[in-house]
């Protein structure tokens, strides 16, 4: 039988290759089993399920309902396609045991995943995980058929979507955003964010421009990932249909990335770095700070100059959900575009994300580009760059150790004045330029990440990083 792995977030495979009807069954026989070995006080036997628009995610999504109703569980299933945010809301907010999302997120067409969600209403971190691995084929599958399921309300459909809208807009100033007549534009990257601000927005003086909003499980030839090589029709696009700001969710609509109104590039670690400003300058809040290590430096020196706590994790949002469980998080981050809120779930959420952005131009009143420009001559500007190179598995390790063991004196012409491995090995300069280098989680990917003053900079220190890769 097919070996099945939890990664940085869930399970992904192939469709029919390993992503089948009974491995899918395999891991929610597991995961009731789990559930039911570990109760929470406080939690209901009640589980929420949705999906995403990917091949099959529909069935694979009522394979799981089946499955978990069978083992004695109330299931409330999604009645559509819905964003990742949108069930780890549902769970919070029906105190459920927990929640399975079929997505596969930002990875290519041919891929399905298995998202677990705990009952905090965020990604079930590694203990949750590698129990349910443990707990694979201990138990034979138990089902319920799906039509005798709805009879018995065993399991319930409903539109998760409308819940999680009328949280989103409690925590941002929705008066404002409506009445602010701002051209927003959407790159849903054929999503499930596909429709979301047209609803949101109904009815205000936003204008509101979905591009690529079919359902589509090809995504248009492209993987639902919010970085610029995906951008390039919808930025033809805007450069000749100019907006205020152009927000990009992924496949699941739990990241985001951006562009300018008229097309060029808006990064992640400008996103964040905009928002933690928009927080403490604008909104007057305080709190911990918590960022994935591969975040800009930018935001250490926003956090040094407002006199905020700092907290660095490791990569997965798992591990910057643990710190908000734990309370006083102003915001939460990762580079690659996931954002977590105070007030709301433990978990990233990318169209709460985007109304915050409008709130932030509603309440700025000045553009996008001048925002950026005001942020970037006090923090200083940082350069980003990232590469993945394929790298063996078996290798990885020995690397790692080789790596940690052997730092170089300098990076360019800064000494190192930090080395950093909790997750992968991550070297600081005096300067604040940096270089990581650091594996997937499933896949023989070596990543490595820069950060400098200049792009040039960023990129000889990719050449660095690719240059340490051959030393075992």
């Amino acid at each position: 039988m097919s070996q099945i792995k939890f990664g940085t977030d869930g399970w992904r495979a192939i469709i029919a290759e390993d992503f089948t009807f009974a491995n899918v069954a395999r891991v929610a026989q597991a995961t009731a089993d789990y559930w039911k070995q570990h109760p929470v006080k406080g939690t209901v036997a009640h589980a929420v399920v949705g999906y995403d628009r990917r091949f099959l995610s529909d069935q694979f999504a009522r394979r799981v309902a089946e499955v978990l109703a069978g083992n004695g569980f109330k299931v409330t299933l999604s009645d559509a396609p819905v964003p990742t945010p949108a069930v780890s809301y549902a769970v919070k907010q029906l105190k459920a045991v927990g929640g399975v999302m079929i997505t596969a997120s930002h990875n290519p067409p041919a891929f399905n995943g298995f998202k677990l969600k705990a009952w905090f209403g965020g990604s079930a971190d590694p203990v949750i995980c590698q129990g349910v691995e443990a707990l694979l084929d201990t138990t034979p599958v138990k089902h319920t058929i799906f039509e005798h399921a709805l009879a018995a309300k065993a399991v319930v459909v409903k539109d998760l979507r409308a819940p999680h809208y009328a949280a989103c807009k409690k925590l941002v100033e929705f008066d404002r955003i409506a009445a602010s007549k701002l051209k927003f534009a959407h790159e849903a990257l054929y999503g499930v964010g596909a429709g979301c601000f047209d609803e949101l927005l109904a009815g205000t003086t936003c204008q509101v421009t979905t591009l690529n909003a079919e359902h589509n499980p090809n995504f248009g030839g492209i993987n639902p990932e919010p970085i610029a090589k995906n951008y390039v029709k919808s930025a033809a696009y805007l450069a000749k249909h100019p907006h205020d700001l152009c927000l990009v969710t992924d496949g699941d609509a739990d990241r985001v990335g951006g562009m300018m109104g008229n097309g060029d590039l808006l990064t992640t670690h400008q996103i964040i770095c905009l928002l933690l400003r928009h927080f403490v300058v604008n909104r007057r809040q305080t709190g911990r700070v918590i960022k994935a290590l591969t975040t800009t430096t930018m935001v250490d020196r926003i956090c040094a100059k407002f006199g905020l706590e700092l907290v660095e994790t490791g990569v997965g949002f798992k591990y910057i959900a643990a710190e908000m469980i734990r309370g006083e998080v102003l915001l939460g981050f990762e580079e690659s575009g996931g954002i977590g809120f105070p007030g709301h779930i433990p978990e990233r959420d990318g169209i709460l994300a985007g109304l915050m952005l409008l709130e932030m131009l509603a309440r700025e009143k000045k553009p996008l580009r001048t925002l950026i420009a005001d942020l970037e001559r006090e923090f200083g500007p940082p350069r980003y760059a990232r590469i993945d190179v394929h790298f063996p598995l078996e290798k990885r390790a020995a690397l790692m150790q080789f790596c940690k063991l052997n730092p170089p004196a300098k990076l360019l012409k800064s000494p190192v004045a930090e080395v950093k491995s909790q997750d992968g090995v991550k070297y600081v300069a005096k300067d604040g330029s940096w270089l990581m280098l650091r594996g997937s989680g499933t896949e023989p990917i070596l990543r490595i990440y820069a950060e400098a003053k200049s792009d040039a900079d960023a990129e000889a220190l990719l050449k660095l990083g690719s240059k340490l890769t051959k030393q075992v």
